[in-house]
This record gives structure tokens, C-alpha cells and sequence, in this order.
């Protein structure tokens, strides 16, 4: 009991990248489930998953606790900026470059995101410096994420990896906005706020588009249902945790978030894990948050 109660946000953290690992091999598979072919298709089956799930997370938290929605009318630009970037640009960046690359892939790549914002939180936070581990982090990174794109003596980036890389900044920028958001509107109140108006935007676009879904397969429900859940319950623990962790020291729990997609890619989808580009990558990336991560933990026992 005690070892729980000393490493809870630990535990959580995990917990968060276990589910949000899972739902890359999910949207995929809802993806063939539901005959989601267009990119029309994708941002409505985007869109769709963030109403549903920012209606209920709002409708929760008034729930839960009226008075939680006062500041919101105070800090609506922000909000609102943080639904453009955590939802609209992240996830039509994220679910087009999966629809055209590999789950374990993608979340491999996604993982930049850790990296980027050690080397970028100086400019938002007085308490966060540029040190060398920091910048070999940055390093470590980057070629490993030359050796994910390097194919027969060269190098290839796709437009796949070119969107999750763009979808790794807006990781950056909404987690960035979020931190500062939280000072002010409680965490599961603006999760369901931004996700909401993030959600109704893609979906707007996606019917715009002429996007749409339909039942292609009879696990077409419960794949959507379980995408809901998964998503409803990390966000509401996740943006819990960045409320009172550090970004820099919570970035470092994200390595475990390509593992579980990886794992979880090969049981549900049958894709090949034993790929000698994927392990350099998942090595080289990891350890880059690694190295910047100590190089923070080792800042703050100095001062």
C-alpha cells in the first residue's frame, strides 16, 4: 500500500500511456471498421470521437462541480487555443498520418514531441534552462528519428511522418497552453471544454468535406465505444497530473507510450515489431528523453 500511495502520479502516468499506446492499433482498426477511406472520413471520425467525448467530460464536471466553469468565461481565448492545437491541428495531423503509416510507427514519432518541448520550455518557463543534456537529448532524438525513415541507404520521410512530426509540435504547444490554462480553470473542466469546441470543428470540416461513417463491420461499436473510454479516462487522469507535475519530468513517462502501441500493434494488427529501424528508434528516442530528463531532475536537486 505504501509503495502505491508513494508512486500514485507513477502509476497514472502509465496507466494514461497504456491507454493512449492502445488507441493507436484502435483508430486504425475503427478506421477499417468503419469504412473510413477519405480524408473527409477521417476528420468526421475525428471529430465525432472529441464530441462525445468532451460532452461527457464537460457534463461531468458540472457535475461534479458547478462553480469549476466561473473562471472558464475568463479564459476563453486560451481555451479555445488549446482545443485548435490539443484537438483540430494535433489530431487531423495524427489520425491522417496514421491512415498512412504503421501505429507502432506513429507512436514511435509522436515521441519527438518530448523532445522538442525540453529544448523549447525555456522560452515558457523562467524555471527550465537550455543545459547539454538537454541539447545531446535533442540529438539522440533526431537520429532516431533518421533511423525510423532510413530505407535502403537513404533516407525517406513520407508524408505519414511528416504529419505525426507536425502533430508532435501541437503536442508541445497545447501541452505548453494547458500548463498555463490549469493555473486558472480546473483540468477535467477545460478538457471537456477543449476537446468539445476541438471535436465540433473537425466534424464541421469532415461533413464540409464530405466526410462520413458507416457500420462496415459488426465490432464497429464496440471498437468506438472502447476509443471513447480509453480517451474520456486518459485525458481526465493526464491533464490531472500536469496540473501540479512537471512537463519536463512527466515527458520522460511518454517512452512508455510507444512500447504499449507497439506491443498492442502487433497483437491487434499483426504488424511486424521486429523491425531493426523500429528498435534503433525506439533506443535512440528514449534515450534522448532520458538524458534531457536527468540533465532536469539533476537541476533541481542543485538548486
Amino acid at each position: 500500500m505504501s509503495f502505491l500511495k508513494k508512486n500514485k502520479t507513477l502509476l497514472l502516468a502509465l496507466l494514461v500511456m497504456l491507454l493512449w499506446g492502445s488507441l493507436f492499433p484502435m483508430v486504425k482498426l475503427g478506421f477499417s471498421a468503419f469504412s473510413v477511406v477519405s480524408t473527409g472520413d477521417i476528420l468526421f471520425f475525428a471529430g465525432l470521437r472529441f464530441v462525445i467525448c468532451g460532452a461527457v467530460i464537460t457534463v461531468f464536471a458540472f457535475v461534479k462541480d458547478k462553480k469549476s466553469f466561473v473562471p472558464v468565461r475568463h479564459s476563453l481565448f486560451p481555451l479555445l487555443l488549446s482545443g485548435l492545437f490539443a484537438i483540430v491541428l494535433h489530431y487531423a495531423c495524427t489520425y491522417l498520418g496514421l491512415s498512412l503509416t504503421e501505429s507502432g510507427k506513429t507512436a514511435i514519432l509522436k515521441q519527438v514531441a518530448a523532445l522538442l518541448y525540453v529544448l523549447a520550455s525555456p522560452l515558457f518557463f523562467r524555471e527550465d534552462k537550455i543545459t547539454a543534456g538537454k541539447v545531446i537529448g535533442a540529438l539522440l532524438g533526431f537520429l532516431g528519428v533518421i533511423a525510423m525513415n532510413w530505407s535502403e541507404g537513404s533516407i525517406h520521410f513520407g508524408l505519414g511522418e511528416v504529419l505525426i512530426l507536425l502533430a508532435s509540435v501541437c503536442t508541445v504547444a497545447s501541452n505548453v497552453i494547458s500548463k498555463r490554462l490549469f493555473e486558472k480553470v480546473d483540468p477535467i473542466t477545460a478538457t471537456g471544454c477543449s476537446q468539445f469546441f476541438g471535436g465540433a470543428v473537425l466534424l464541421i470540416v469532415g461533413v464540409a468535406m464530405g466526410g462520413g461513417v458507416k457500420l462496415a463491420k459488426s465490432v464497429a461499436i464496440p471498437i468506438f465505444i472502447y476509443i471513447l473510454a480509453a480517451s474520456i479516462v486518459s485525458y481526465c487522469l493526464w491533464y490531472t497530473i500536469v496540473k501540479t507535475g512537471s512537463l519536463s519530468s512527466l515527458f520522460v513517462i511518454k517512452f512508455a507510450e510507444p512500447l504499449f502501441s507497439c506491443i498492442l500493434g502487433a497483437v491487434i494488427l499483426g504488424e511486424n515489431i521486429f523491425d531493426l529501424r523500429y528498435l534503433f528508434a525506439f533506443l535512440l528516442i528514449g534515450g534522448g528523453i532520458t538524458v534531457a530528463n536527468l540533465a532536469f531532475a539533476k537541476k533541481k536537486e542543485k538548486e
